[in-house]
């Protein structure tokens, strides 16, 4: 009888990416995809715990799980990514029905962890594995139809930003070597795949000491792969973004014009409180530069607001900040304290409810800005590279720009990886709309990545 098991994933790319690993390493032991939860004998969530919101989605997920384990009792519901990590054996006080705690590193072991939860109910590992985390080996089921590959390229966060607890739930910084690295990559661009984007939680942070490489080096040599149409990275951290980064990226033709950059405030004293390791001036300053190299580049941030101590006067310049970049997009939040953080210790003055007018506030900002770029951009012809049908339409298509802009269009016989020249007729603040020229398409090779 065959067995089947569903993942369920919050989270980030690399929460996203780690799921891709965690199916191929089932499928590899002889499992198959579930049509959903319920019909599973096997349930991983694969959970992120950078905000308490995203927590507690896992515990209501486990909540509407609970009856469908109760009536199966041979179900085994595993939990496992930076929930894992961070709670450990609490998952199961709070939640009896889980058999199986993952941290992301302990995730590897999967094989062995599922082996021993199958002869008892309770397996939990924490450990920060320092080894066989980038393992060739292992198995990536990626979706049929993509045209865009992720590839881990280190794991873990050195920093000590007070308020981030990824460095306790993903450990210390880990680098892939570039000759790994590249023949993982060389592989993807051979099975079809157009559009590479490289993962780390510190991704700029990379280096390979043993080939004499650091991240710009990454960028030409990925970069230069033939075949390859778009190359992106993320999340890149300001501190560590440096001129030989931005040199890579002007002078590789295929590294796509965007850029995410976390600045999470505009205030200095936020950001020395934050630790961030740069001020306000320094994050300006690398704008600056990017955009000297790079006129076209698109940039996306983070931002959070209601930081414990944040002012009016702290508020009002990140405000000013945000209106004078001038971001293509932005995630933000309320600080959501984070247990054993240092950042979780602090006073907190601010009221909730203040905190919310002020995330409101800033949301109508950036809601403003984005409608304004994205509608300086009617009449431009822009080269979208096609990824699915529209989510609006299904009839039509949607595929994304160099600068990383959803453009929605109506177009016969194009295909996932098709590149197709169109021009903009209208815009919101979240994606646009184009129109295609006259034999625009160029298409890509039939492959098993971007085809089936």
């Amino acid at each position: 009888m065959n067995r089947r098991y569903w993942i369920e994933t919050w989270g980030c790319q690399m929460n996203e990416h780690d799921s891709e690993k965690l199916s191929g390493t089932l499928e590899g032991l002889g499992w198959q995809p579930a049509p959903g939860p319920f019909d599973a004998d096997l349930v991983l969530l694969n959970t992120c715990a950078i905000r308490e919101k995203a927590e507690e989605k896992v515990y209501q997920f486990l909540a509407r799980l609970r009856p469908a384990r109760q009536a199966h009792p041979e179900m085994i519901v595993g939990v496992v990514g930076c929930v894992a990590q961070m709670s450990g054996g609490d998952v199961r006080e709070r939640e009896p029905i889980v058999d199986l705690v993952l941290g992301p590193r302990a995730a590897t072991r999967l094989p062995e962890a599922l082996a021993e939860a199958t002869r008892r109910r309770g397996v939990v590992d924490t450990t920060l594995y320092q080894d066989g985390l980038f393992g060739l080996g292992r198995t990536v089921r990626r979706d049929p139809g993509r045209v865009k590959a992720w590839v881990t390229v280190m794991e873990g966060c050195s920093k000590s930003c007070a308020y981030c607890i990824v460095p306790a739930t993903r450990g210390r910084e880990v680098y892939r070597p570039l000759d790994e690295i590249l023949a993982e990559c060389r592989a993807l661009v051979d099975e079809g795949y157009r559009e590479i984007e490289l993962l780390g939680q510190n991704v700029n942070a990379w280096r390979d000491r043993d080939a004499g490489a650091w991240f710009g080096d990454l960028l030409r040599r990925v970069g230069a792969l033939a075949g390859l149409r778009r190359l992106r990275f993320t999340t890149s951290h300001p501190a560590q973004f440096s001129d030989p980064i931005i040199a890579a990226m002007a002078e590789t033709p295929t590294v796509c014009r965007a850029l995410h950059l976390p600045v999470q405030s505009g205030s200095s004293r936020i950001l020395a409180a934050m630790r961030r390791g740069y001020d306000r001036e320094r994050y300006l300053d690398r704008v600056r530069r990017l955009r000297e190299a790079m006129p076209e580049i698109a940039l996306s941030t983070d931002v959070i607001v209601g930081y414990p101590g944040e002012t009016e006067e702290d508020f009002r310049a990140t405000l000013s900040l945000v209106e004078q970049v001038g971001f293509d997009q932005m995630f933000s939040f309320v600080f959501s304290p984070r247990p054993g953080t240092a950042a979780a210790m602090l006073p907190d003055p601010v009221p909730a409810e203040r905190k919310s007018e002020r995330l409101s506030e800033l949301q109508a900002l950036q809601r403003r800005i984005q409608l304004e770029r994205n509608r300086a951009r009617i009449g431009r012809v822009e080269t979208v590279l096609v990824e699915k049908p529209s989510r609006r339409d299904p009839g039509e298509w949607a595929g994304r720009t160099d600068g990383n802009q959803v453009v929605n269009f109506a177009a016969d016989g194009v295909r996932p990886g098709d590149e197709i020249a169109l021009r903009i007729v209208d815009a919101g603040p979240n994606s646009l709309r184009g129109e295609p020229l006259a034999d625009s398409t160029r298409r890509t090779p039939e492959a098993a990545g971007a085809a089936s």
